[in-house]
């Protein structure tokens, strides 16, 4: 028998190697759905800001990404879905993130700060998202079907502070679990105060807010 030639790439008409790589063009396209999904996404944060979830059009989505109007169903049902999405997505790494602060080897103290600099500091990145956030979804009548994925974040809060309990730095008899939905709650209030442009959104109150509801929430549970 005699062995086998190594494969060598097939050449179209034209001379020129075709791609042994068929794969590579089916996640070049799944690459470019993904692309297309975020721009979806990104635009519509753009459009809610700007106008309202209310007053917002699908066609002013597509418009604002730069696409034809019924492209967006390919990826989306409704524009509802459209917004259900910005906050799954926005949730899902809020609740990360509180989950790598809660299981770091660090006092209660730096574990509320950092929290609450990931929270605020939100502001400064990403202010469209968080007025999307605020206006559309926190005081949304559905907000209460989200109710399960919104309270991973709590609870985990609550455990810092029941765990900071256990290890002398909270007094005994604070309630960990309101102590973690005041927490959130100050923390929800200054961004609200943001996006109504009732308090001052520098960098530098940025952090002053995250210094003070540190100060304010650590001093309140103090053994």
């Amino acid at each position: 028998m005699q062995p086998r030639e190594a494969t060598r790439p097939r050449e179209a008409t034209d001379g020129h190697p075709v791609s042994m790589r068929p794969d590579y063009a089916a996640r070049t396209l799944a690459e470019r759905t993904i692309d297309r999904r975020r721009d979806l996404l990104d635009a519509a944060v753009r459009v809610f800001a700007r106008k309202g979830f209310h007053a917002s059009r699908v066609g002013d989505i597509a418009e604002e990404a730069g696409v034809a109007h019924g492209l967006l169903y390919h990826y989306f049902r409704s524009k509802e879905e459209v917004l259900e999405t910005i906050f799954h997505e926005v949730w899902e790494l809020l609740a990360a993130d509180t989950d790598r602060i809660e299981h770091a080897d660090v006092p209660l103290r730096e574990q509320l700060r950092r929290f609450a600099r990931i929270y605020l500091g939100s502001w400064l990145m990403t202010p469209e998202l968080i007025a999307v956030l605020v206006r559309e979804i926190a005081r949304s009548p559905s907000v209460g079907n989200n109710a399960d994925e919104i309270g991973v974040v709590f609870r985990s809060l609550q455990r810092m502070i029941a765990s900071a309990q256990e290890r002398g730095e909270v007094r005994a008899d604070c309630d960990p679990r309101l102590a973690a939905w005041v927490v959130y709650g100050a923390l929800e209030e200054i961004l609200t105060g943001w996006v109504l442009g009732q308090l001052p959104a520098e960098e530098e109150d940025v952090e002053r807010a995250v210094a003070t509801v540190v100060d304010v929430a650590c001093a309140g549970l103090a053994a």
